[in-house]
């Protein structure tokens, strides 16, 4: 079965979770073995592990699915799901203590470098505290971002930003997650004390971004893991945005069929209420078709180990976060168009609007220094951006 039926499969029930795991302000345990046991979480591990490795495509296709039905399980799966892949290319060592007792163990992340890290001989010592964990209290690891020192690239000295895998004894989560959308992704503090990581369970960010060669693909060498890490990230969310702004559509549809206008008339009489709807499906229907056009092409790419350039990496981070942007709008007008009752917190439309904004206000899906890199490339900028 494919994952993308099996996504189908599970939506009713995941549907059906929501008001729970938004009470709990993170998963429950039942969702969270919904994910597991659907082959979500592991969709992106290597299959000598028992993952699926499946197409990025196929990832993505299942990613919007589940978001349609519960904005939050769907943010969790793909962001938690996107985690093993990022593993295998960090040295067979890292992967062993992470999967090597039970291949299903996760970590979470949170790669914003807010905290410290220090070179130390061995390896780095972290300490601080890192926000947006999301499904943290279900994981055994964590992956977390910091800078440490600099590195020449092109002649010039850049900022070394680097990922560092941490075990669970490592870290404490502070249950501070109290917010108005995606409540049910538990995306709470990361806190560290002063933690050793050895070289080994740390990569460079750089060394992604130029395409240097990872000690996991000695053994994990399928196309999969040879994606660029900034698009195979970013798709993750796109796709937890996409989903939910369809299931927006859906309940708003639903809630607009039969409404009756205040002056008089159904309101799916109303011809600008009608074309409302039309530009948001055409907006929500191009922005998925250029992510999943784009995901076919890298990984076209990849198995003829032909290298993402740094242009084309921008161009289609520019295609996610610009499609997301426009797709946005288009809720937003919906919302406005809709029932003042949307309004009050209990309503449905209200809870899907709120789970979209909080979707958008990540970091990583921000569409202005993409739209500069790509603007920059084409033109020949003296200082072309560079994209992690």
């Amino acid at each position: 079965m494919s994952l993308v039926t099996q996504s189908t499969l599970v939506s009713s029930q995941l549907a059906a979770n929501v008001t729970e795991d938004d009470a709990l302000r993170r998963l429950s345990d039942r969702t969270w073995n919904l994910l597991q046991d659907g082959g979500f979480l592991r969709a992106l591990q290597p299959a000598r592990f028992g993952g699926g490795e499946v197409p990025l495509v196929e990832f993505f296709d299942a990613m919007l699915e589940l978001s349609r039905a519960h904005p939050s399980a769907g943010w969790v799966g793909g962001v938690i799901g996107v985690h093993p892949w990022q593993l295998a290319l960090f040295d067979e060592r890292a992967q062993r203590e992470m999967w090597g007792g039970d291949p299903a163990t996760m970590h979470s992340s949170s790669y914003n470098p807010t905290g410290q890290a220090e070179k130390v001989a061995g390896g780095y010592k972290l300490s601080g505290r890192w926000s947006f964990s999301s499904g943290c209290d279900h994981c055994r690891g964590v992956m977390l971002g910091a800078i440490c020192g600099s590195r020449e690239l092109g002649g010039a000295q850049v900022r070394d930003f680097r990922s560092f895998l941490l075990m669970r004894d490592q870290y404490r989560i502070d249950d501070n997650w109290h917010v108005a959308g995606l409540k049910g992704t538990g995306s709470k503090d990361i806190v560290v004390e002063e933690a050793f990581v050895p070289d080994y369970r740390s990569q460079s960010h750089l060394d992604y971004a130029t395409n240097q060669p990872l000690p996991g693909q000695q053994l994990n060498d399928g196309p999969l893991y040879r994606m660029p890490w900034s698009v195979v990230f970013n798709m993750a969310l796109a796709a937890a945005v996409l989903g939910s702004a369809a299931g927006f559509v859906d309940t708003w549809i639903e809630a607009t069929r039969d409404r009756k206008l205040s002056l008089g008339g159904r309101a799916a009489d109303d011809a600008l209420i009608q074309e409302r709807l039309a530009r948001a499906l055409w907006n929500l229907d191009a922005s998925t078709a250029r992510v999943r056009a784009d995901a076919i092409e890298l990984w076209q790419m990849a198995e003829v180990r032909e290298a993402a350039s740094m242009a084309q990496r921008a161009r289609v981070r520019w295609n996610m976060n610009r499609g997301c942007e426009l797709v946005a709008q288009s809720v937003t007008d919906l919302f406005r168009a809709a029932s003042g009752r949307s309004i009050f917190l209990d309503q449905p439309l209200q809870h899907r609007f709120q789970d979209l904004q909080a979707a958008l206000a990540h970091a990583y899906l921000v569409p202005d220094s993409l739209a500069k890199a790509v603007g920059g490339a084409l033109l020949g900028a003296s200082k072309p951006e560079f994209i992690l």
